[in-house]
């Protein structure tokens, strides 16, 4: 019997708003949820999330797809995207036994609980036969997900980062390896800037109109979205006219609340404006987790830890502070908040020193994958390599290898894409510096011509374009981390006061 493109679009729909419910039941559980609703909750998820699974791997999906593939020329353009995208998600999953499946659901679901236990303990070993059974789950699970990927690990980098390859990120990682080093180098030449000011107390509510001032100036719509407060930010993908983003505050750490809301935002945008045509689809989203992550670096990195977005947002910051940095100019602020060191945790490392991390985590997820380390030589692995690349090693390993939760979450694969937001980031920064006169934008306060190159060369585009589409339309090349490397050297140059 013939499909309708119709007919496929309204199940689509029907799994988009399955998606939006899940959202919405996420971003209140972590936000405003009773504690002793917790159960009731985690009830209501998994049976709207198994609804959302049975349509997206369902007969009737199989159908369509089976159909629309052999019969290309009944769906439209937009059709032909959106098929794309749910014939992947379909692929991904519908072939995996259900048994099989479900047992490695309950496996993740007990070692994130375990992480909590062995981040206390400050013992790996505690947790290490849960992530042995996560490996194992998975590397049973490749042939299933495998589509002509080289290596075992291009499987799991191609679920966040469609196309990504080993082959493609290990020169990158190389090549910034050795810029940062070089960078560091540089800088050490310069000066150390002054930074006992960047702990000073500032209300929690001061921050927090601080942050809402900004990231609106930045074109975050209110009118489309929400600041809610949460123990970690994040951003709810509800839909273009309900994006809502959360934010911590810490009355000795302002910079973390101000570039955490900004980065946020960041996300937010880009929801906000997703074309209007691509509602109820997976069109609205962005074409992978690295240009989802890219938009909220490029708010956090490239706006607002550029000098010139501070040579004109410094006042109004200084005036919603009161009294607390009238002794401060701006280039010491500036500088100030510019200042590089290495960390042993990923989450509060700067923009220069936080490659390093991922490229720790990249380098071991895929010797664990591609059959070359195992599970248990990770933590040893893990200290030789911040020595090596940082020149810090954990004391133990809650601030070592237990610091994160993605690998107890099964998420191998994921950690490059924080990476890959940088780079990409840094190439559209440079693509737009050349059409628009960005630093005296910044420094101006009207972000508008910025806001508005980014909505019709990036945002508006959702995922109708994979990523490598994107950045060559973009740009007018492929991914090339240069550009962040330049942008590096010469802002922290600047940051440092090293003459040329």
């Amino acid at each position: 019997m013939a499909k309708t493109e119709a007919d496929f679009l309204a199940l689509v729909k029907q799994i988009s708003l399955l998606d939006m419910n899940l959202s919405l039941m996420g971003w209140d559980a972590r936000t405003y949820l009773p504690k002793d609703g917790a159960s009731f909750r985690g009830e209501l998820t998994a049976y709207i999330g198994a609804k959302e699974m049975a349509l997206t791997t369902g007969p009737e999906m199989g159908a369509f797809i089976a159909y629309f593939t052999a019969h290309p020329e009944a769906l439209d353009a937009k059709g032909q995207q959106v098929l794309r995208l749910v014939k992947r998600e379909y692929d991904l999953n519908h072939d995996i036994p259900a048994d099989d499946y479900a047992a490695y659901q309950r496996t993740v679901s007990d070692a994130q609980q375990v992480w909590e236990t062995a981040r206390e303990a400050q013992d790996f070993t505690v947790l290490q036969p849960y992530i042995e059974k996560i490996v194992a789950y998975q590397k049973q699970f490749i042939p299933y997900w495998q589509n002509g990927q080289a290596t075992p690990y291009d499987v799991l980098l191609d679920q966040y980062e469609p196309g990504m390859t080993v082959a493609q990120l290990d020169p990158i990682m190389e090549t910034l390896k050795a810029g940062i080093k070089h960078i560091r180098a540089v800088i050490a030449t310069g000066t150390e800037p002054r930074v006992d000011f960047m702990s000073r107390a500032v209300p929690e509510d001061v921050q927090e109109r601080v942050v809402r001032a900004t990231v609106e100036r930045l074109g975050y719509d209110f009118n489309k979205g929400d600041l809610s407060r949460s123990i970690h930010p994040f951003t709810v993908p509800l839909n273009r006219n309900d994006a809502r983003i959360t934010n911590r505050y810490g009355v000795h750490d302002f910079q973390m609340s101000l570039l955490g809301g900004i980065h946020e935002a960041g996300h937010g945008l880009y929801m906000q404006n997703f074309d209007p045509d691509f509602d109820y689809t997976p069109l609205s989203n962005a074409p992978s987790m690295g240009l989802h992550e890219s938009q909220s670096l490029f708010n956090e990195i490239f706006i607002g830890r550029n000098p010139a977005f501070w040579q004109g947002a410094y006042g109004r910051f200084q005036a919603a502070t009161g009294d607390i940095f009238t002794d401060i100019d701006e280039p010491t602020f500036y500088q100030g908040f510019m200042a590089t060191k290495p960390t042993l945790i990923r989450t509060e490392a700067d923009p220069l020193t936080y490659p390093l991390h991922i490229i720790v985590r990249y380098e071991l997820e895929k010797a664990l994958f591609n059959g070359e380390t195992t599970v248990a030589e990770l933590p040893a692995l893990w200290r030789q390599k911040y020595q090596e690349y940082l020149g810090i090693t954990p004391a133990n390993d809650t601030e070592g290898i237990l610091q994160d939760i993605h690998w107890p979450g099964g998420d191998f694969g994921y950690f490059p894409t924080y990476l890959l937001g940088q780079i990409y980031a840094a190439q559209f920064y440079h693509k737009m510096s050349q059409t628009l006169p960005v630093a005296d934008i910044l420094a101006s306060g009207d972000y508008a011509p910025i806001t508005e190159w980014r909505r019709e060369n990036i945002f508006r585009l959702g995922a109708s374009v994979t990523p490598q589409e994107l950045v060559q339309r973009v740009t007018g090349e492929p991914l090339n981390p240069q550009y962040w490397l330049d942008w590096m050297t010469q802002t922290f140059k600047t940051a440092y006061q090293v003459q040329d």
